[in-house]
């Protein structure tokens, strides 16, 4: 499929109204100075819902689809400013990138077996994790057609500005927009995440993690779980068989256990020492705080946790891997409460505390980590320009080891888990995930 897709168009859209001199220097928060400087990237796929793809104008959909972001922009006015360093948007109206391509391909054949991609890239404006050449662009969207008279909208945006629920937010702004129902969207609260985390007054640099991992050639693959895999694996993370305290896990516990479990336990084959397993997994704070419900707070309102499981010499090597890991993910999600978040609220201090946190985990190498991410119940599948909601949403996953999002499945009832998998590991990974999940290959990746 790579080599089908024609760049037609580039062009930058700006808000249809200019953003007030007041509105022009947007602060970044404290847990948005903590993030780094990528892109989060989601694709969504359209069918053609006319009984003829002649009746399709690419040309009329596509200008109808920038005057609508154009018109959404001058609500989300940050997405057309450039960062500054790493202390502030300036909302100085320089626009959106917007790039329109054609696919000489028909839908069908660019999805193999109906939900897989095989590169990403060519659906997205560029790159999303080696951006740098950029020009600290907040937004990209590319909008592919497709010759059967499909479409896919392919979308980047900083995180530096929002996490993946403000980006969901943004996206259906815009598709209600789109439809013709501007009146519905919220106008956005950039300010009040600045003020519930105010930024650091000491200089921060971006967490460049890309430049921490090992050289190695990862694929990423495609786990689904459907509902009654789903069922199954709750009922095996709360038995007594594996060693659980948790007899009510939730649907992203258990995942979230089985894959840490597998992926670890692969990686622990390769080598010929005992280490100790790492799980960071990221804890969406917004049902943890108190916000006002007339608001839409807007930006970067997610941390992770991390939970450890340490290795001893007295373990023996060949036993079962039999440990309550969904009770270690439980009890570090729910660390995340109020206490913590005044914690992370304090600035300074919390910093100390990362840094230390930092220490202690270089100190108890050899560790083998991995790292989660939930998108689930995001309304990822509610994006609908008027032309139909999408029938499937993909996403491209970081450039790290053992890297994992979730996501909904296309009917709502399964998780789709995107992980990056060392290439020359993905033959040794244990039956028991497997057989929990269908696995589809999307794309290799090598890192840079």
């Amino acid at each position: 499929m790579l080599g089908n897709v024609e760049v037609i168009s580039e062009e930058l859209i700006k808000p249809s109204s200019p953003t007030p001199h007041a509105c022009r220097d947007l602060k970044l928060s404290l847990l948005d100075q903590l993030m780094p400087s990528i892109y989060v990237p989601l694709i969504f796929f359209y069918q053609n819902r006319s009984s003829c793809s002649n009746n399709i104008d690419p040309a009329k959909r596509s200008q109808h689809l920038k005057q609508s972001l154009s018109e959404v922009l001058t609500k989300f006015y940050p997405f057309a400013g450039r960062t500054n360093q790493n202390l502030s948007v300036d909302c100085n109206d320089s626009g959106a990138l917007f790039v329109e391509s054609r696919v000489h391909a028909h839908l069908s054949q660019a999805l193999i077996q109906s939900t897989t991609i095989e590169e990403p890239n060519q659906y997205l404006p560029f790159e999303p994790f080696y951006a740098s050449s950029k020009n600290n662009l907040m937004l990209g969207i590319q909008i592919s057609f497709f010759e059967c008279g499909g479409m896919a909208v392919g979308a980047c945006i900083s995180h530096k500005l929002a996490d993946a629920m403000s980006f969901v937010t943004f996206m259906n702004a815009w598709a209600a927009t789109c439809r013709g129902q501007a009146d519905e969207v919220v106008q956005p609260d950039f300010e009040l995440a600045g003020r519930l985390f105010p930024p650091a007054n000491i200089p921060l640099t971006s967490y460049d993690f890309m430049s921490l991992e090992e050289k190695e050639s990862l694929v990423t693959k495609r786990f689904v779980f459907d509902e009654e895999k789903l069922d199954a694996l709750k009922q095996l993370a709360s038995s007594a068989a594996s060693g659980s305290s948790v007899k009510d896990p939730t649907r992203i516990e258990a995942v979230s256990a089985l894959m840490w479990k597998n992926l670890s336990s692969t990686t622990q084959a390769k080598v010929d020492h005992k280490t100790n397993f790492l799980a960071y997994h990221g804890v969406n704070l917004r049902p943890k705080m108190s916000l006002p419900g007339d608001r839409l707070v807007f930006g970067n309102l997610a941390i992770a946790t991390t939970a450890l499981l340490t290795m001893s010499d007295q373990d023996d090597h060949d036993k079962e891997y039999c440990y309550d890991l969904v009770g270690l993910l439980r009890t570090a999600i729910r660390k995340i409460n109020g206490e913590y978040i005044k914690h992370v609220q304090s600035g300074v201090p919390y910093l100390n505390t990362l840094e230390n946190n930092i220490k202690e985990r270089l100190a108890k190498q050899p560790m083998i980590s991995c790292k989660f991410t939930s998108w689930c119940r995001f309304p990822v599948y509610e994006v609908d320009y008027g032309w139909g909601k999408p029938i499937w949403v993909a996403t491209k996953v970081p450039p790290m080891k053992n890297c994992v999002i979730f996501l909904d499945s296309s009917c709502g009832d399964g998780i789709e888990a995107w992980a990056n998998v060392v290439e020359d590991e993905m033959a040794m990974i244990p039956d028991e995930l497997l057989s929990l999940a269908t696995a589809d290959s999307t794309a290799r990746i090598h890192n840079q």
